[in-house]
């Protein structure tokens, strides 16, 4: 099997092929047959390339093919952005009386799914401790029919066991599905672990410029019929301009992941020990309570830690604006470094009682290393904690 650096740039070219050095975009809503069984064929083809680009384009088959070949999967898809893999593929899965297991550290997004979306059609969810595998046993029921994983988890970097997970599930017939955002195929293939679907939020690292929104899923070609039969009816579609911009991402991943997987561990290193940070939330440190789970199941552990200040809300906000290189955005994964206060950011969308149940600390804040050199972010980093440091000592 050839490298990821290869695959990222060789893996489709045989999907459509051209002269063309740079893959043409095709910029189509609808293909012409040349006669009525080419067309016949042409619109029963699952994720074909050349019908209707609702239906498929050659740019969306594109990034198929390196996706699935980066992840290990039989074939992959893809969506307008990483909600719409996610929500596509549930309601693929699921129907009402079913029940759903997620975690209690997961993206927001899929928070909403399982607390709100779900118990609105019928479908009964459980978030479980994702750090006890025994706690995924507890919460199966007869009526489970799907497990939704993330690892490592948003915002707090929680690992989860999906080896496992998935001798679970697959011991009592139930699917899996794992978000794989974080730590992208570079650092973890949980189809290599027994997961059966793996999906992104493809905008961030597989695209890493931080111009596109998009989704991807991958895994076996039956599971992945039944979710493009759904795909074709909530229109989901992701534009051929951005499936072009997404595989020209998808080229540079791995020279990306290696610089963006060395900042994110010198910049958790740097900032473990300082007097202004009470937790450094990153599985490649010594002091992560998972780190060996962790490089049991990775090979790198990503650009995302989450950084707790002693102070609280108002010193993780003076912390942010003294940051010089990353600034204040909800995403992450692009070439340049972000950060973001998920307290102040969920203010205006949830209680102050369900942010603490969250488990998430009025002082965290995430940073996402990007690919800026190692030493000014560094710098950067403890600067600005060394500030925040000062200004305590001033406000005592």
């Amino acid at each position: 099997m050839s490298g990821s650096s290869t695959v990222a740039v060789h893996a489709d070219r045989d999907v459509h092929p051209s002269r063309a050095v740079a893959p043409p975009i095709y910029q189509t809503a609808a293909f012409w047959a040349e006669d009525a069984d080419q067309f016949a064929r042409a619109a029963v083809d699952r994720r074909g390339k050349d019908f209707y680009t609702r239906y498929g384009n050659p740019n969306h088959a594109q990034v198929a093919a390196v996706i699935a070949e980066l992840e290990h999967t039989e074939a992959a898809m893809v969506t307008a952005s990483g909600m719409a893999a996610l929500t596509t593929a549930v309601l693929a899965l699921v129907s009402a009386g079913d029940h759903v297991i997620g975690q209690r550290s997961t993206y927001g997004g899929t928070a909403s799914v399982l607390l709100n979306l779900l118990p609105r059609l019928g479908v009964s969810t459980t978030q479980v401790d994702q750090t006890d595998p025994a706690a995924f046993e507890k919460a199966l029921t007869p009526q489970t029919r799907l497990l939704l994983v993330e690892s490592p988890s948003n915002p707090l970097l929680q690992v989860t066991d999906l080896r496992a997970v998935s001798e679970l599930a697959r011991a009592h017939g139930v699917l899996t599905m794992a978000d794989n955002t974080f730590a992208t195929p570079l650092n973890q293939r949980p189809a290599d672990l027994g997961i059966d679907l793996v999906w992104h939020s493809a905008t961030k690292y597989l695209n890493g410029h931080s111009d596109v929104s998009a989704g991807v899923i991958a895994g076996p070609e039956a599971l992945l019929g039944r979710i493009w039969d759904v795909a074709l009816l909530t229109g989901a579609t992701l534009g051929p301009f951005d499936a072009w911009l997404l595989l020209r991402g998808l080229r540079t991943l791995p020279l990306r992941m290696s610089r963006h997987n060395a900042n994110g561990q010198a910049l958790a290193g740097a900032l473990n020990d300082h007097p202004a940070v009470a937790r450094v939330h990153y599985p490649g440190l010594a002091t992560h309570p998972q780190r060996a789970l962790a490089h049991s199941q990775m090979s790198g552990c990503g650009g995302v830690l989450a950084v707790e200040l002693t102070g609280g809300f108002a010193a993780a906000d003076a912390f942010l604006g003294r940051l010089r290189y990353a600034r204040r955005s909800a995403s992450l994964g692009g070439v340049e470094s972000l950060a973001v206060h998920p307290a102040a950011m969920w203010r205006g969308m949830l209680s102050d009682e369900q942010i603490a149940a969250s488990g998430v600390a009025q002082g965290l804040v995430r940073l996402a290393a990007g690919t800026e050199d190692t030493a000014d972010l560094v710098a950067d980093v403890l600067a600005a904690a060394d500030a925040v440091a000062s200004w305590k000592e001033l406000t005592r």
